[in-house]
């Protein structure tokens, strides 16, 4: 890697994470905790929820993917939009108007405390399990290129993560993901851009030697 690369990489992940924990540095009760005091727009939260959505994963397993069995996964992507619809019309409004802290402290209002507890324990595995392979995928990257052992490397984002998640809460996620998201779509653009530059050259220089 040249010096160039250590300073996108390293500088990228330093003024994301500083960033989401200087926006987010003031005090706040619980709701500003969790629900960042509703100040965030729907731009950046839209943003975050993107950059939720496409992990490491995507950009790690779906080409390899789409290589070896096809385009046929995304059907998927394409209900998602509508299914966001949906959701953002008959229950967001809903949820919103309980003013409750999580979707938990709804369930035990309406049911009891054990189906709240049970929703939570197997939310959380759930999400234990998916967050290791999200770190874990990246890692393998990060510690090939970098050169350090795949363990160090798990240790290292994961402390990242956990750094910016439990100083700023709910808003400084949203913050750091929309700019992680604009870096993502950045980077998709600059690769799409270099592809075809480098494909279209070797398209001609193919015509003009088969000529």
């Amino acid at each position: 890697m040249s010096a160039l690369d250590w300073v996108v990489l390293f500088g990228t992940l330093g003024a994301i994470v500083g960033y989401g924990i200087w926006k987010t540095r003031h005090p706040r009760d619980m709701a500003g905790y969790l629900h960042g005091g509703y100040a965030d727009r729907w731009p950046t939260i839209g943003l975050a929820v993107m950059a939720t959505q496409a992990s490491a994963i995507t950009f790690l397993s779906t080409p390899g993917q789409a290589y070896t069995d096809g385009m046929r996964f995304l059907q998927f992507y394409f209900g998602v939009p509508l299914a966001m619809v949906v959701l953002s019309i008959a229950f967001v409004p809903r949820f919103y108007g309980l003013r409750v802290f999580t979707a938990y402290e709804f369930l035990e209002q309406r049911f009891d405390r054990k189906t709240r507890q049970l929703a939570a324990f197997l939310f959380l595995v759930q999400r234990g399990l998916s967050a290791g392979i999200t770190i874990y995928a990246p890692a393998i990257v990060l510690s090939t290129v970098l050169g350090w052992s795949l363990n160090l490397t798990c240790v290292a984002i994961g402390a990242l993560v956990i750094l910016y998640t439990v100083t700023g809460g709910t808003r400084a996620v949203s913050q750091t993901q929309k700019h992680q998201m604009v870096v993502m779509m950045g980077g998709m653009v600059v690769a799409f851009l270099v592809v075809v530059s480098r494909t279209g050259v070797a398209v001609h220089m193919s015509r003009i030697h088969g000529r």
